[in-house]
């Protein structure tokens, strides 16, 4: 519950404050929201499968974002940024769809 008030919380200040994104973090920031989505996803799963760790939850949560933005500022110093954001984002989806799969089959028992 106090997640779900924190997330409604963050929503409001966002509306009322509109924060600015830095012009060097906007090629980032798609990248950095899979990475998130997917611990979540994670977090969810591990939810069903009565697994959950909020220390588990929380490094996963950064780590997730902080290597995946590392990545692809990498591949841009190197010049081949948007294929490493291209191959983090097919890794992410993997991961992403492979765990929804496992919440379906464990909310709808199918």
């Amino acid at each position: 519950m106090l997640a779900i008030l924190g997330l409604i919380a963050g929503v409001v200040l966002a509306i009322i404050w509109r924060p600015d994104m830095p012009i060097w973090l906007q090629p980032y920031l798609p990248i950095m929201i899979v990475a998130a989505l997917d611990a979540l996803v994670g977090a969810a799963r591990a939810g069903l499968e009565h697994t959950f760790s909020d220390k588990v939850f929380a490094v996963s949560f950064i780590s997730n974002v902080a290597i995946a933005a590392l990545i692809v500022w990498i591949g841009d110093l190197i010049g081949v940024g948007s294929q490493l954001s291209t191959a983090v984002l097919v890794v992410l989806g993997i991961r992403i769809f492979t765990n929804a799969a496992v919440i379906r089959r464990k909310v709808l028992h199918a």
